[in-house]
């Protein structure tokens, strides 16, 4: 993939990214006004939370980081790469159908290992029953997900990256008429947890018509233990363990705040926040990344994969430390402007900007680990992050369990922060033995502390402006007006100081739009 259908494949992705949050963020407005940070909303987000996790699991975690440099080899070496991701989507299939029904069974011991804050509590029903429903999601969405590492391996970005925007699409749709017709909070958890398993079957019938088109026709066929699905259990078994750990370090962080009341949500509405960069830019550059270094180590060419690295990490930082500067300058006006309604009050705004600045810290280290463990997966190396995520884990749980009876709630998202700067320097250690691939070009240095510089200089601005505009903020009817003057400030003062200084030249982002 030459440097341009590199960008052209990043900016794809996100763009659909971009518009699943958008709609995302949509949703969870509507969710926060219609059910607060109560019972039935922290009861839904943890259920939702459990078809979500496994899918990393299982699908974007293990399955697709071994699969997909496979499947792209077997496509640049001519091979019978349909007949294996055949074999792979249905054993997947198997896998997860008989995982779905032992959850129906041990549904109570799952929630309670997603919050056992809840024992003795209303939460705990509702977040059984929904968990119950919602559950089936995983089979759909993991499918989904495979068949998506197959449109992107053979560089076909757009259904994959659209497919999300469909559960969002009809979860609001389910939000809109539970708000117009003041539905019991009770009866819009039932009705969301349906929602999802309806979308997951949408999202799997859209990402199965694009591989049909692009020549795989993937159907079920009877499970057989082949070779290659051998070798694919080897490479995927370690991912596996370092998706787990991952798991375990969000199920700490939930743990911890199911504890607190309303924390679960507030720490879910942040995350909403800061996911927005993360999924656009992190998400976006790692999808287009893997194939395309799986590719070139392939083809023996360093070179390209050496630029195709640094151009990655490039366009990740110039586009998320800004935004983590933002994050941390101007929490409340986000906060405030975007969820306080209804039954989200001021002090859930509040606590939701504490827990987002704090996360923001964070914000370019989750984005670098989308750029470095491209690096070693395509290499079939899945052995080395999973030892990186076990330290993680423990500076996490450290961090989580440790602060959360000095400082509360707040101590799981310093637990998730230090511990993705801890993956990210590990990562970056474990990288340099990887020879003039992962090496640092002349352009990368020259434009990182510019970068820096360029962003601070924007923070600057957007606290000034916020203190300015102080007194409009505090309307609730000209919020998003003035939220929406200070993010345009902060996009010009941002870019007007970066092109001065040489943090990026236009160019770049305009022969990228061009492509």
């Amino acid at each position: 993939m030459k440097p341009t259908r590199l960008i052209s494949g990043f900016l794809t992705v996100g763009v659909w990214t971009l518009a699943s949050r958008v709609f995302g963020f949509a949703r969870d407005i509507m969710l926060a006004a219609i059910l607060g940070a109560g019972p039935v909303a922290e009861a839904f987000l943890i259920a939702f939370a459990l078809p979500n996790m496994f899918r990393r699991f299982f699908a974007e975690g293990a399955f697709n980081t071994a699969f997909v440099p496979i499947f792209s080899k077997k496509v640049e070496a001519g091979e019978d790469a349909e007949a294996f991701a055949r074999d792979a989507f249905t054993g997947l299939a198997t896998i997860l159908i008989l995982f779905t029904l032992l959850a129906q069974v041990f549904m109570p011991w799952l929630v309670l290992a997603m919050a056992s804050g809840f024992t003795e509590d209303a939460r705990f029903p509702l977040a059984v029953g929904y968990g119950r429903i919602v559950f089936v999601y995983i089979l759909f969405i993991s499918l989904a997900a495979l068949l998506s590492g197959v449109l992107n391996a053979i560089g076909r970005f757009a259904a994959a990256a659209a497919a999300p925007v469909l559960l969002n699409i009809i979860l609001i749709g389910v939000l809109f008429l539970a708000g117009a017709g003041d539905a019991d909070g009770a009866r819009v958890g039932t009705l969301l947890s349906w929602a999802a398993v309806i979308a997951g079957i949408a999202q799997l019938a859209l990402v199965w018509i694009a591989a049909h088109r692009a020549g795989y026709p993937l159907r079920p066929v009877r499970p057989k233990w082949t070779p290659e699905l051998k070798r694919l259990a080897v490479i995927a078994a370690p991912a596996a363990l370092a998706g787990g750990v991952v798991q375990v370090n969000l199920l700490v962080g939930r743990q911890v705040a199911s504890f607190f009341d309303g924390a679960i949500a507030w720490l879910s509405y942040a995350d909403r926040l800061y996911q927005l960069p993360l999924g656009v830019v992190g998400i976006a550059i790692g999808v287009v990344l893997l194939p395309d270094l799986s590719r070139r180590l392939r083809a023996e060419d360093t070179e390209g994969g050496r630029h195709a690295f640094n151009r990655a990490a490039e366009m990740c930082l110039a586009l998320t430390v800004p935004s983590a500067v933002a994050f941390v300058a101007i929490p409340m006006p986000l906060v405030s402007a975007l969820f306080q309604r209804g039954a989200f009050g001021a002090d859930d705004t509040a606590a939701t900007a504490a827990a987002l600045a704090v996360y923001a810290i964070g914000l370019p280290a989750f984005v670098l680990q989308k750029v470095l463990q491209p690096l070693f997966f395509a290499r079939e190396d899945t052995r080395s992050p999973f030892h990186f995520a076990l330290v993680a884990l423990v500076v996490n749980a450290l961090l989580a369990i440790g602060l959360a009876p000095v400082i509360g709630y707040l101590s799981a998202a310093i637990g998730t922060t230090v511990a993705g700067w801890a993956m990210t320097w590990l990562l970056w250690r474990g990288s340099r033995q990887m020879g003039e691939a992962a090496l640092l070009d002349d352009r990368f240095r020259h434009r990182l502390p510019r970068i820096v510089i360029a962003s601070l200089g924007m923070g600057v601005c957007l606290i000034a402006a916020q203190v300015a505009l102080g007194p409009v903020l505090a309307l609730e009817a000209w919020r998003i007006l003035a939220l929406a003057l200070l993010v345009s400030l902060g996009i010009a003062s941002y870019f007007g100081i970066g092109a001065g200084i040489g943090a990026f030249a236009m160019s770049d982002f305009r022969s990228a739009v061009r492509r």
